[in-house]
Formats: C-alpha cells, structure tokens, sequence
C-alpha cells in the first residue's frame, strides 16, 4: 500500500510541476480542425505520434478508411499482469457559424480559467491528458504490473463505426478494463449509457393535382404527421408505469446527483423513453399531392427496456394505421448498458478521484445519452467515462474546458491505472 501511495504522489505531483505542458498539449490538439464530418484524422495523428515518440513510446497505425486513423500504443507487458485501456478520440463537431464565436475555434486559447476552442470538452482535453498520462509513465520509469494500452480513434461524432468497434472487431484491441475521456462530471464518472435506435419511414401515398385534393390523391405528409403522432404515444407507454431496473440503487443515486446538480430534465428523462422526431421530408411542389414522405427519428431506451421491443412498438403501431410504408435502421443501435460500479475499474477511478480531491465523494452515476463505451461492453470489456468539460457548451459555440479539470482528470488517470494495474 505505501509503495502504491508512493508511486501515485511521484506522478500527482509530477503532473502538477509540468501541468502548464499539459495545457499547450490541450491547445495543439485544438489547433487541428479535424471536423467529423468529412473526417481526415492524419494531420492530429502524424502530431500525437510524434509526441509520443519522443518518450520512447511507439505507435502502431491502422487505418479503416481512406484518412480515418486508428492509433495504438502500449506500455508495460500484458503478460505480467492485466490491460487497462485508455481511449480517446480525435474527431470533433463541426464549428458551425464561425460568427456565432466570440474566437477562431481552433485557435487553442486560454482564458480566465478555461480552454476554449472546438472539441476543448469533447474531448481534446480529455484526449491530451491521457496522452499526457502515458508519457510522465513512462518518463518516470514507472514499472506496471501490467500493460497500459492508448488507443486513439477518428471516428465517435458519427457513430463511431470506424474507430473503437472497427479495432475490436479486427482484435486489434482488448482489455481487462477501460477509460473513456469523454466529459463526465468532475467527481462522478459515466457508467452506463441508455440505449438507442434510430430509424426512417417511408410512407407512401399517390400523387394528384392539388386543386382537387383531397378528392383526389392521397397525402404521404398527412399520413407521416399522424403515424408520427401514434408512434410517439405508443412508444411513450413503454415506460409510462415505470420499468425494472437490476441496479435500482444506481438509477435512484444517478437521478438524485443529476437533480441537485441542476440538471433536472436530464434527472427526469434517465428513466424514461426519449423519443425524437428529427427530420421529414415530403413533396416537389406545393400544387402537387405529395405521394411520399420521409421521417426519421431517434428513440433513446431507458434502463429495463429493449432496443427490440420499441422497434416492434413501432412497426405494430405503423401496421394499425394501415398504410404503405417501408422502414429501415440507420446509426446507433443498441440496448441500455452500464459497467457495475464493483467493477475493478470502477473502483480504481472512484477512488483515484477521491485521492486526488483529497476526500470529495466519488461514484458512477447513469448517462441518459449513448457512447463508444457500448462497443467495449459488447466485447466483454468493463468500461466508464471520465474526462474535463465544461457540459453546457459541449457542441455549442464558444466550447470550453476548466484548466482546473484538465488537470485533475489527469491525475486520476494515473492513480487509476497504477491502482488497476498493480492489484
């Protein structure tokens, strides 16, 4: 145990003598607009390896499509013990209107306490500190009872198809445990997500002149407008006499966190189904009865429920209407799922939060959105989030990440994973 707290104090402390490198780590991420859309993670991956390098910590390049690159560094033997992972992705949002920014959001600035630029909270910040994390490791000589594997990947602001499932699928990637830094709160990591399916309807309906409808014809768009209604009220349902959950005691600790927090809705929807309506196109020509409408929408699954049984809620609801309709799944998919908070990587991160706030309360709470932290539990392997932001301007204009959180978040990556790796 003292050589543990021993080991743990030499990279806390590391860490705080060298946090200003940290942050111009954070700022040179930034600094690559690697916007996903069109996607092209070359120019911030040749950056990272070459950071890396320097350290002595090589990298290993895999690319799933034409400028998507997957990178994968290792510390350590996995043969001496067990393989925590720690993942991060490069991709970002797009900046959107760049007048709407009060800066250029890749110029990488620091400001009254905060990293602002695109992708500061989700996630260059978290990304670097992991980064960062390996290379003071290594630096330091720290022996792991284990191996620690980085793995960077292009692909997670649209689905994530090409990144973190991608390297699992072509086992280029495996563990005993795993650290996402996507943002979380600053003392309670992420772990479980809701579930999530998207679909699109085609609904069909013939064409006619529209100065004799409705006589004549028959509208497609009033035939979405009401199986879109029905679909919302039946879906709805599912959840409206509340639904099992195993892990009752994480669902009511989540709703009370998330509720004295201030974020009330996302306390409330975490039990409940989300359902979106998030696009609808029908028609060519206002004097035209429309003979074809496309919806879709995004339904996210509260914790109890199935991706399978909403979809068959759907369908049925479509087949009561009676009309003519097609309809197809695109993007996320998956059930709710969540790491135990017993979990040896839990607990490593929980407790390495406690130890470096020197005592502030640490436990996983629930998320009602989704993440790449689904592919690890589809392959069998326990996994949470945990990363600096700011919540508030994740997507939105003006981003920024709490310096003060950069470097905490890195720390606890640290204490984890010597915590995980030597247990």
């Amino acid at each position: 145990m003292n050589d543990l707290r021993y080991l743990k104090d030499k990279v806390i402390e590391e860490i705080e003598l060298r946090k200003d490198e940290l942050i111009d780590l954070c700022c040179e991420l930034i600094r690559f607009p690697s916007e996903n859309p069109p996607g092209n993670s070359e120019p911030i991956s040749k950056f990272i390896a070459t950071y890396l390098d320097q350290f002595g910590i090589s990298t290993t390049w895999h690319e799933a499509a034409p400028g998507m690159w997957n990178l994968i560094s290792r510390v350590g033997d996995a043969s001496s013990g067990k393989t925590l992972v720690l993942c991060g992705h490069t991709d970002v949002v797009p900046a959107g209107d760049l007048t709407r920014w009060k800066f250029d959001p890749y110029a990488g600035i620091v400001e009254e306490g905060g990293i602002y630029g695109r992708g500061a909270s989700d996630m260059k910040c978290g990304l670097a500190g992991l980064i960062f994390t390996v290379a003071i490791l290594q630096q330091l000589g720290i022996q792991l009872s284990g191996q620690l594997v980085l793995a960077i990947v292009p692909d997670e602001e649209t689905g994530g198809a090409l990144g973190v499932p991608w390297l699992l699928k072509h086992n280029l990637l495996a563990g005993d445990g795993c650290i996402i830094s996507e943002p979380a709160f600053p003392h309670h990591p992420t772990i479980g997500q809701k579930g999530c399916t998207r679909f699109r309807v085609t609904v069909q309906g013939a064409s006619a002149h529209a100065a004799v409808a409705p006589l004549a014809g028959t509208n497609a768009i009033l035939i979405a407008m009401k199986a879109i209604e029905h679909i919302v009220s039946a879906v709805s349902q599912l959840s409206d006499g509340g639904v099992y959950f195993e892990h009752i005691k994480l669902m009511e600790a989540s709703k009370i966190f998330l509720s004295e927090a201030g974020y009330q809705n996302e306390s409330d929807i975490l039990n409940i189904i989300a359902c979106n309506v998030g696009t609808i196109q029908g028609g060519v020509s206002v004097n035209m009865v429309p003979d074809q409408c496309v919806f879709e929408m995004d339904c996210r699954i509260p914790f109890g429920l199935t991706r399978e049984l909403v979809l068959r809620t759907v369908r049925k609801t479509l087949e009561q209407l009676g009309c003519e309709y097609d309809m197809a799944l695109f993007g996320v998919q998956s059930d709710p799922n969540y790491t135990s908070p017993d979990d040896p990587v839990c607990k490593a991160v929980t407790e390495a939060i406690t130890y470096v706030s020197e005592g502030s309360e640490s436990f996983g709470v629930l998320q009602w959105a989704a993440s790449d932290a689904r592919h690890f539990r589809d392959y069998g392997i326990p996994v949470l989030q945990y990363g600096p932001a700011y919540l508030p301007s994740i997507h939105s204009y003006n981003e920024k990440a709490p310096v003060e959180d950069v470097i905490r978040c890195a720390k606890v990556y640290a204490a984890a994973a010597i915590d995980f790796l030597r247990v």
